[in-house]
């Protein structure tokens, strides 16, 4: 597999090539001529484009998970309710929102994921988290469910966009370094400036951790740039680049007696065949912005290719390619006396995947081949919103989204090949209360239509030849707001799915993700923050505080009337789940306080409702100090009763405690870091 870990260590030197290089664009907020940058708004700007969407999103700046170790998706999402994240090795974890994509138990769906508003992932909806990291970013933007059409995003689970600093908002130098539990080793180091009408950022980062489980070890290298350019007050155009090199063993899913009494065991056949996942990526884009008096313009284009190699019950050799093309317009003026905010967007993504299967030899070794075939997908997107202020304070949105998808397999040796061609609309409706200026109200009905990833598609089985798209009717309606001692975000969802991807028995022996009839997503989604005393030791503008915040969650996700599991719950996800952590802050720069995470029941691995995992209480603490302007130094401890538990598993159509589909989580583990930035 060749290196491309030159790549990371000369970012800075390959943003002089940019120009010249492929390029894409982001779906972003309104700007003004005014603004620092036209290209790269920051997370306040993220903040009022949320303030203005009548349904569940939200902004999580990079300071919320700074004094962590930054290394899985869970660091970013752990306080964000709604959003289910347990790592299982190395950077890959279960990752869903709103059970989304409960029957995918290998890497993403049902997510679409963006950084920097340029797609992350794969023409035909499928991706994977391995690639993303937590210490680029300045700020992560989460739009759950149909709220993803900002983004151009149908999947059911919404759109997650991950934003990297520019040079007009980082530090000349700045960086962390993070030991820990196990063997983890983590160095982080960026750079900004601007000068006249050019800035320039650039990032890199090293991590190498042993891993909790036997035969869990990894070692990554990431890094990401980007080179803006203001072509006038009203123009600016930004270039970037990413690139990955991850190497990652994978210790496997176990029985449920060896996942809660030995659970640093990996799984037999994992250490026999050596499994592992490893990627070379690389990423150019560019995105484009034009102010043209009322109006913003976006365009843009990217181009990535990626290779993995990915040796488990067979040895995967996977080569991607994907390319996209992307507009945005939006007008902001008035109608009839009224406010009124027009968005048009235009996406299209189209990839190939060269893939070929060998067998897998003892040692991770590649033996002979026995499946090879070019899958192409392709898929474009058309939406419009329109935000009419019927009233001062009382905004009625509507919106809607064409997609229409191709996926083509061409059989080269031992598989099957086919075609399939699809289409859907999806509107959206809703309102937007601005109770007072802290305190608003909103309510929506959206739908979203998922298109089938290979991953779904198998035209060697006519059963599953002809997948069709999974859609979710969803009606929401929530609060947020925030005082100086208190915020809250709080929504309900009522989601009505049709054809959900799950793992079915078309009989004849075959069980495989197929689509379901009639299912059922509902639940609460509650985030909250509040002082709890202040004043305790230091008085004034500047007093101490005990700042209590939390994420509840409640999913109650089950079949409607199924032929066969009648209303039973579908698996793969906690009914409750709670985060939560009691700080106390200091104007002296320190910050100390425990945090816990519940799950007080057991939740179902397969559809029979059969067997379950074990319900789990997690304690853990941690503590912050600035020794000045420039260093501050963080120590995190988790699961500091070292308690035994699941934290996530495999979804089936049924399981027994036997049966290997159980992750053990982490035990106990301490984690000491400092940031640096002059």
């Amino acid at each position: 597999m060749p290196k491309i870990r030159f790549a990371l260590v000369s970012l800075p030197a390959l943003l002089a090539a940019l120009p010249a290089a492929a390029q894409d664009v982001l779906p972003t907020v309104s700007v003004s001529a005014g603004a620092v940058s036209l290209t790269a708004p920051d997370a306040a700007a993220a903040a009022g484009i949320i303030a203005r969407t009548p349904g569940a999103a939200a902004v999580v700046p990079a300071e919320d998970y700074a004094d962590t170790p930054a290394a899985t998706l869970k660091d970013i999402f752990d306080y964000e309710p709604g959003v289910f994240v347990q790592p299982k090795w190395g950077g890959d974890a279960r990752f869903s929102i709103r059970g989304s994509g409960l029957s995918r138990n290998f890497h993403l769906r049902g997510i679409q994921l963006f950084q920097d508003g340029i797609p992350m992932i794969f023409a035909d909806g499928s991706g994977d988290a391995q690639e993303i990291d937590p210490t680029a970013y300045d700020h992560v933007e989460v739009w759950k469910g149909g709220n993803g059409l900002r983004y151009g995003a149908n999947s059911t689970g919404g759109a997650v966009n991950f934003v990297t600093p520019s040079g007009h908002d980082a530090s000349l130098i700045s960086g962390r370094a993070v030991i820990g539990s196990d063997g983890f080793r983590q160095l982080q180091l960026a750079s900004g400036t601007a000068s006249g009408a050019v800035d320039v950022h650039a990032t890199g980062s090293w991590l190498q951790d042993d891993g909790f489980r036997d035969h869990a070890d990894g070692e990554s290298f990431r890094g990401s740039a980007n080179l803006g350019w203001r072509l006038s007050p009203r123009a600016e155009t930004r270039f970037y680049v990413n690139a990955s090199d991850i190497e990652q063993y994978i210790p496997g899913s176990v029985g449920k007696a060896a996942a809660l009494n030995r659970p640093r065991t990996a799984a037999a056949g994992n250490l026999t065949q050596d499994y592992q996942r490893n990627i070379e990526a690389l990423r150019f884009a560019n995105k484009t912005t034009v102010i043209l008096g009322e109006t913003s313009l976006e365009v843009g284009f990217y181009a990535s290719e990626k290779q993995l190699v990915h040796p488990i019950y067979q040895y995967l050799d996977y080569k991607y390619r994907d390319q996209g093309l992307f507009a945005r317009v939006e007008n902001e003026g008035r109608i009839f006396g009224h406010d009124n905010r027009l968005t048009l967007g235009l996406s299209v993504a189209g990839g190939r995947l060269d893939n070929a299967q060998y067998q897998n030899l003892p040692g991770a070794r590649q033996g002979a081949l026995l499946s090879k075939a070019k899958d192409k997908a392709e898929t474009t997107s058309l939406y419009v919103e329109n935000a009419f202020d019927v009233v001062p304070g009382l905004a009625l949105v509507i919106g809607g989204q064409y997609i229409r998808a191709s996926r083509e397999r061409e059989a080269i040796f031992n598989t099957a090949g086919g075609d399939i061609d699809l289409d859907a609309f999806n509107p959206k409706l809703g309102l937007l209360f601005d109770i007072s200026a802290g305190w608003q109200v909103f309510a929506n009905v959206t739908k979203a239509t998922e298109m089938p990833s290979f991953g779904e598609l198998n035209f060697a089985q006519a059963a599953l030849s002809n997948t069709r798209p999974q859609t979710a009717l969803t009606y929401e309606i929530g609060t947020r707001g925030a005082t100086a001692d208190h915020e809250w975000d709080i929504t309900l969802y009522h989601s009505r799915l049709r054809r959900e991807f799950l793992f079915e028995d078309l009989g004849g022996g075959l069980v495989a993700v197929a689509n379901a009839d009639r299912t059922l997503h509902q639940g609460l989604e509650a985030g909250f923050g509040l002082t709890v005393a202040k004043a305790l030791f230091v008085e004034g503008d500047q007093a101490d505080r005990v700042w209590l915040r939390g994420a509840y969650t409640f999913s109650d996700f089950r079949f409607d009337g199924d032929r066969v599991f009648g209303d039973n719950e579908l698996p793969g996800a906690p009914r409750h789940m709670l985060r939560a952590e009691l700080l106390y802050r200091n104007p002296a720069g320190y910050a100390f306080g425990p945090n816990v995470e519940w799950v007080p029941e057991a939740y179902y691995v397969d559809n029979a409702n059969r067997t379950e995992t074990a319900s789990y209480a997690l304690l853990g603490f941690s503590a912050g100090y600035d020794l000045s302007r420039h260093v501050s130094l963080f120590f995190e401890g988790r699961n500091l009763l070292d308690e035994a538990y699941i934290a996530s598993a495999s979804t089936g159509n049924t399981a027994t405690d036997a049966s290997a589909v159980f992750e053990p989580g982490s035990g106990r583990a301490l984690f000491l870091g400092a940031h640096f930035n002059w």
